[in-house]
């Protein structure tokens, strides 16, 4: 009994101190950061080659925390085991970083293959650990194609990459996991990851959650809107669907549940909002500054693009979430709810607006007006989101007669917290960007974006929807069980080119065509991992969850289609024609969601004919492209609504839900 007791306390004194190497490495790794972006002392390269050693350290210290806890000691040695690789072969890499990356690029020493091979071998392991199989899958398949090129027949056929070459492409000539993806986290994505852990640290998301439950007094989805507003706008900076499907799900759909929304309704509306939120300016899921990097263009308009298609996206939800969830919830006492949350008086509320409304106009004026670079701009709004979220609560204490020092320590572990949180969700994104750059410089060298340029040109004959819908399919493959950035970067690569060579597709329509066909692999079975997510919270039947989570996101299933067919909607311009046609494919979308989500009739026959009509009139609308068809789809849109409110006498969407629900 003694022993056991004592191996009990010597596992929560290692747990503890895994938990304070962890956030030592955190504010390390964030140092590294900040002080790259503020001086530029370094190639841009090497400064990739530290920062990814330091997210692979963040993640296995995170990974250790758990597995000590509970006694895995096989997964500890392979852990501490990638750890040591890591670090020897980052301090070999940044050592003889001008002999790998200028002096002897494409020839390496026999030492130096064995050690890029042990940190493939790392990079698969912790890429299976973080995501598992579908990704693990995609990874090994890519090597294996690129080392057996020679023996596959047909047009996938090549000559093969050799043991050694694979090696110098993966590693050794600072390509690979080291390339343009590590960099680009490094040098952009970083910052604003950072961003979202000082957000949650300072309390940002409870102010937002509180926000959105304050809607339930003014519309009868009010609390269902909360999982909308709430993991939209959270998913929006955290770049990963299905972890803020976790994050965010882990109250909103205890709340819906409590209040009367089914289990698979409620995780279907989390799955649909935190994948929605991965398309929100203005930083959409990191996705933004990948594809301004790809495209060669602007941040800003990168984001203007997507201002009118987010929209679209955000109403048709709202509606829908309106249309499901209305007849299902119970009445709700807000000021309970808030009271459970915490006691916040009017002043609190308004020093914390304050303190996370002033680095957000610092965002906007620094990247939006004075158009800093990206990663100035991201340097500039953290500084000054540490700054308010230090110095308000100091300064309210000593206003209010309180303990400053009190305020103070608070507000340190809060960032200390920050840093750490922040880290945490840099490092699992940053490590399968790294082994996402690794499949497509393989993919690249050997050929694969022409070879699939030639099959779709084949396979579709010419004819650009059989094309467009293939390439949807492609997308929503490819994108299986990765973050948003990681799915975008592979179809961007693979599927965008041809769209834009072929089909002469605008590159902005393109690529907003394949970013949303990325995401919607969230909500997409047999994977759906944004949904299986939801749905393990919620502890709703997976399928059930899926079915509910494609009722709301239907239009979303149809907007990427309104991209290459009405591209002017994200042309990156707001003037009259894009706005007008935005609203168009708008209506379309809604009369998607109404033939859906709406009850018509009692009868199971009309319910489906009228339906049906407004599906199809409705889809025509959003992606015909011919004009006139929009019109006349619109046209008829507006009638059956019109004919509709005549024959129901008018009632609200609420009541008219919860009427025929009864």
């Amino acid at each position: 009994m003694a022993s056991s007791s004592t191996s009990r306390i010597g596992s929560l004194n290692l747990q503890k101190r895994i938990g304070s190497t962890l956030t030592l490495s955190a504010l390390v790794l964030w140092a590294l950061v900040i002080f790259y972006a503020y001086t530029l002392a370094m190639p841009r390269a090497q400064y990739g080659v530290l920062f990814i050693a330091g997210a692979i350290g963040v993640y296995i210290l995170n990974e250790l925390e758990d597995v000590v806890a509970e006694g895995e000691y096989l997964d500890a040695t392979l852990l501490i085991i990638s750890l040591v690789v890591t670090a020897v072969v980052t301090a070999y890499v940044n050592l003889n970083f001008r002999a790998l990356n200028i002096d002897r690029v494409g020839y390496a020493f026999t030492h130096e293959y064995v050690l890029a091979g042990a940190f493939v071998a790392v990079i698969i392991y912790l890429s299976w650990r973080s995501f598992g199989l579908t990704f693990l899958s995609i990874l090994i398949g890519s090597l294996l194609y690129g080392y057996f090129g020679d023996l596959i027949p047909g047009i996938l056929g090549h000559s093969g990459l050799s043991t050694t070459r694979l090696l110098l492409l993966l590693v050794l000539d600072i390509t690979g996991v080291y390339g343009f993806l590590t960099q680009l986290v490094a040098a952009w994505i970083a910052l604003f990851l950072l961003y979202a852990g000082l957000l949650e640290g300072y309390g940002a998301f409870d102010l937002i959650f509180r926000g959105a439950v304050r809607t339930s007094k003014y519309i009868d989805s009010g609390v269902a809107q909360t999982a909308v507003v709430a993991s939209a706008v959270i998913g929006s900076i955290n770049g990963s669907q299905t972890a803020n499907a976790g994050m965010t799900g882990s109250f909103t759909i205890p709340m819906m549940k409590e209040n009367g929304i089914k289990p698979s309704t409620a995780g279907g509306i989390e799955a649909v909002a935190s994948t929605t939120g991965q398309v929100l300016p203005p930083v959409m899921g990191a996705g933004a500054f990948i594809m301004a990097s790809l495209l060669g263009i602007s941040y800003i308009t990168v984001i203007t693009a997507g201002l009118i298609p987010a929209t679209i996206m955000m109403v048709c939800i709202v509606i829908a979430v309106h249309y499901i969830a209305s007849s299902q919830l119970d009445a709700i006492d807000v000021d309970a709810v808030l009271d459970e949350l915490d006691d916040r008086s009017r002043r609190d509320t308004l020093v914390d607006t304050a303190k996370f409304l002033v680095p957000f106009f610092v965002l906007i004026y620094t990247l939006g007006i004075i158009q800093l670079t990206v990663m100035t701009s991201a340097l500039y709004t953290v500084i000054t989101m540490l700054i308010t979220g230090v110095t308000f609560p100091v300064a309210q204490a000593a206003f209010e007669s309180r303990s400053v020092t009190a305020a103070a320590k608070e507000t340190l572990s809060e960032t200390i917290a920050g840093f750490r949180r922040g880290a945490i969700i840099t490092a699992p994104i940053a490590i399968i960007l790294a082994a996402i750059n690794g499949v497509v410089d393989i993919l690249m060298t050997t050929g694969v974006p022409g070879i699939l340029t030639l099959s779709m040109m084949e396979i579709s004959g010419g004819i650009m929807l059989v094309a467009v819908l293939i390439s949807m399919v492609i997308c929503i493959l490819l994108g299986l069980g990765m973050p948003t950035t990681a799915a975008y970067t592979v179809v961007a690569l693979l599927v965008a080119p041809t769209l834009v060579s072929r089909f002469a597709v605008p590159e902005l329509g393109a690529h907003f065509f394949v970013f949303y066909g990325a995401i919607l692999s969230g909500l997409t079975p047999p994977i759906a991992t944004c949904a299986a997510v939801a749905a393990g919270i919620a502890n709703a039947d997976f399928v059930d969850t899926c079915y509910e989570a494609i009722k709301i996101a239907a239009p979303l299933f149809v907007l990427p289609f309104s991209f290459v067919y009405h591209p002017v909607i994200v042309s990156g311009s707001l003037g009259p024609a894009a706005l007008f046609t935005g609203s168009l494919i708008l209506l379309g979308g809604i009369s998607i969601i109404h033939g859906i989500n709406y009850r018509f009739e009692s009868s199971r026959w009309k319910q489906f004919v009228i339906g049906s009509v407004f599906f199809v009139v409705g889809v025509a609308t959003m992606a015909y492209p011919s004009t006139s068809v929009q019109y006349a789809g619109a046209g008829i849109i507006i009638a059956l609504f019109v004919a509709q409110q005549l024959l129901t006498g008018g009632l609200s969407l609420g009541d008219s839900v919860k009427s025929q629900a009864k």
